[in-house]
Formats: structure tokens, sequence, C-alpha cells
């Protein structure tokens, strides 16, 4: 038995008059595709599960939203539709940007049925890691002659130390390149990392 929950309710209340029938509409859709569906709110957004998460709806200033979590499996023949998470339609203002409810109802049992099966999403792919930066040899000639900023970048995490590689190869003239060497050592010796400015200071 499908549940219904209160809190959906009063978030459709809230939402611009707009976006009421939108929302109404697509859940009378999610109901009709799945009958077994369970609602609930998820980052204060409406969802709707079953046997784990299957679509959410958002209503925002001038647009609404709806999608799928599993889109990239529900629309693999229409690649303009795969985009996960809340965005499966693209900015929905009125209910002639939604497909038809025949084709809605569709998505929403091909969704459950992906559910049904356990059938996860394909994996997203790592991002690379990024190699460490070769350090200049003034850099390390630098940094050999004052401890305190040498074991200061020595204990820092891979992307503070590029940070200071960065800023200092950066620099096109050799004037600059010098002056940004002598305050990256100065810095550091003070243990402060590349962009310890917009640090908010600790109350």
């Amino acid at each position: 038995m499908a549940t219904k929950d209160p809190r959906i309710d009063a978030y459709i209340a809230k939402s611009a008059d707009f976006a009421k029938p939108i929302l109404k509409h697509l859940r009378k859709i999610v109901h009709a595709g799945c009958p077994q569906v369970e609602e609930t709110m998820k980052w204060s957004m409406p969802h709707f599960d079953y046997k784990g998460m299957m679509c959410g709806m958002a209503a925002f200033k001038e647009h609404c939203a709806f999608g799928f979590w599993k889109a990239e499996l529900i629309f693999e023949r229409d690649k303009q539709r795969e985009n996960s998470g809340m965005g499966s339609f693209g900015c929905i203002k009125s209910l002639t940007d939604l497909p038809n409810e025949k084709t809605l109802i569709g998505y929403v049992k091909k969704a459950a049925a992906l559910n049904e099966a356990g059938i996860k999403p394909p994996g997203r792919t790592q991002p690379k890691k990024r190699e460490p930066m070769p350090m200049p040899d003034y850099f390390t000639a630098a940094l050999n002659k004052n401890a305190k900023a040498r074991k200061t970048f020595a204990n820092f995490s891979p992307s503070h130390r590029r940070e200071y590689i960065e800023w200092i190869t950066e620099a096109k003239r050799e004037e600059t390149r010098k002056e940004r060497l002598a305050k990256t050592i100065k810095w550091l010796a003070e243990g402060k990392p590349r962009n310890w400015k917009y640090i908010p200071a600790k109350k």
C-alpha cells in the first residue's frame, strides 16, 4: 500500500502558484507508475522511494525539477535526459515542459523495475590523482637554508605544496619569481599556507 507523507502536502502548499499543479501532477504520475511507492523528504525536497531511492522533485523560485536516481539506465536511448539527480527534464515552468502522462508513467515503471531487480547505476569514473609537481632546484635550495620553512613544507598536504610551487613557477619575470620565493620562505617559516590571508581568523 502506498504511503503519503504530509510533509509533501505542506511542501506543495508553500510552493509558488505556478509550481503547485506541476508538483501535484508529478506526484500523481509517480503513484500511477509505482503504486507501492513511499513518499519522504530528503535534503528538504520531496522524494519517492521503492526498494531504494527512485526519484525526486523540487520547486524553485521560477521553475521546478524532477529527476530519477538511475537516469542513465532509464534514458539510455535519450542522451538529453541522462542528467542524474534532480534534472532529468531541465527547468519545468509549466506542465507543457513535461512528456505526456503515458511516457512519464513508463519512466516511473522502469525506475521501479530497476530497483526491484537491484540494478545499480553505472559506476562513476573516479577523478585521476594529480601527480606531485616537480620541485624547482632553486626552491629546494631555499628550503634547505631555512629549517622552519623546510619542516612546514614537508608537513603540508600535496595540495598546499602545489599552491606554493605553482605560485612561484608561474611568475613570468625573474624579479617576480625571486620576490615570491622570498615571501614563500618567510610564510613557510611562520607555518602559513599559500592562501593564509583568506583563512578566517579563529575566534
